[in-house]
């Protein structure tokens, strides 16, 4: 079944249907991940966006249930270049078709990628839709136009988990405030001994208190920061109260709670490739990223440090404050997919937990 992707300036790629059939509008986005297809595709940070995966030939080693990030898929919708649609022999799980058709998600095929990505890095990353049914060109150009903006959408509360739950460890009790949190960064947490209390993002301060974390997480999710404003008040009151480490969306949560500010970025960093220079220790680390959002070098409190810098393009991928034990990053080190060359970041929140003697709440 013939497909076509439409994006908001007009321009227009042919393909063919994969997934379900139908029509589905986003913000479309590019990945150059060359691996993890399955985990960017589970990611709830991709929530309202239209998913590109630059690597030209998708699903060769099929689907398996343990490399899920999320219980379910948060995308628009799936471009690829190629889909193989058989698995190596012997394998049980599951081929990308099965995948994207269980989990409801219209993808479409055949299509440059190449050229997509080079258009939505030379314009930015814009609306767009993917459409299998009998709709004009001009109609599917006016429908991206009257898309909501990603700088408007509330995505955050579609992802976040309603209820709180446990993974039942040891010391220390670390809380995670649920943004749309990947399930690599609750194991890793988990793996150095932590019992994990996962929190809604909607948390009010004293329910975060009520579980006696020792630490807190601010984990990553999608959207624009500002959209979740009451979280930010709830993190500014949590500052003096125990040790906060922020990761992607937590990270720019963090930096606007301690007094930054934070930009959409032309078409953001996607994918496992992202050089990261950690000026502390003055090493250079290749980095697992999915953000469209940034914390701003300009107007940081005197009292917050940049610690870390993407090396293509200057902007900020770390900071902490000099005097309390509160830290974020822009990157994911635990990888999922990506390399984990900066996991021990994860190591080094344990070590501030230590120091302050498991965290107060007082």
């Amino acid at each position: 079944m013939k497909a076509v992707l439409v994006l908001e300036d007009g321009t227009v790629f042919d393909g063919i249907s994969c997934g379900i059939a139908g029509e589905v509008g986003g913000e479309v986005v590019f990945s150059t991940a060359m691996t993890g297809y399955q985990e960017i595709i589970t990611d709830s940070s991709f929530a309202g966006q239209i998913i590109t995966l630059t690597y030209p030939l998708i699903g060769n080693y099929g689907i398996a249930s343990c490399y899920q990030e999320s219980a379910r898929t948060a995308a628009k919708g799936i471009i690829v270049k190629e889909e193989t649609t058989t698995c190596q022999k012997g394998f049980k799980g599951k081929t990308v078709q099965q995948f994207l058709e269980e989990n409801r998600l219209v993808g479409i095929k055949g299509v440059d990628t190449r050229t997509l990505t080079k258009h939505l890095r030379t314009h930015g990353s814009m609306r767009g839709i993917i459409s299998s049914e009998e709709t004009s060109v001009e109609e599917l150009v006016q429908k991206a136009n009257e898309l909501p903006l990603i700088t408007e959408q509330k995505l955050v509360e579609e992802v976040s988990t309603t209820k709180k739950y446990t993974i039942p460890g040891g010391w220390p009790t670390v809380a995670v405030l649920d943004f749309g949190v990947k399930s690599n960064i609750i194991r890793s947490l988990n793996k150095l001994g932590c019992t994990v209390v996962v929190l809604p993002a909607n948390s009010t301060l004293d329910e975060i208190k009520s579980v006696e974390p020792d630490g807190l997480v601010l984990s990553n999710g999608p959207g624009n920061p500002s959209m979740i404003s009451d979280v930010i008040d709830t993190v500014k009151d949590l500052l003096e109260s125990m040790p906060i480490m922020g990761i992607c969306l937590g990270h720019q949560v963090l930096g606007a709670a301690l007094g930054g500010s934070t930009y959409k970025m032309k078409f953001g960093h996607r994918g496992g490739n992202q050089p990261v220079k950690d000026l502390e220790k003055d090493r250079v680390f290749i980095t697992s990223q999915n953000h469209g959002f940034c914390v701003s070098k300009e107007g940081l409190p005197s009292d917050v440090v940049i610690t870390h810098l993407n090396l293509n393009d200057g902007s900020v991928e770390g900071i902490k404050h000099k005097h309390l034990p509160v830290f974020s990053i822009q990157f994911h080190p635990e990888g999922a997919p990506g390399p984990k060359d900066t996991a021990y970041l994860f190591k080094e929140f344990m070590n501030m937990i230590s120091l302050q003697g498991g965290g107060s709440c007082a």
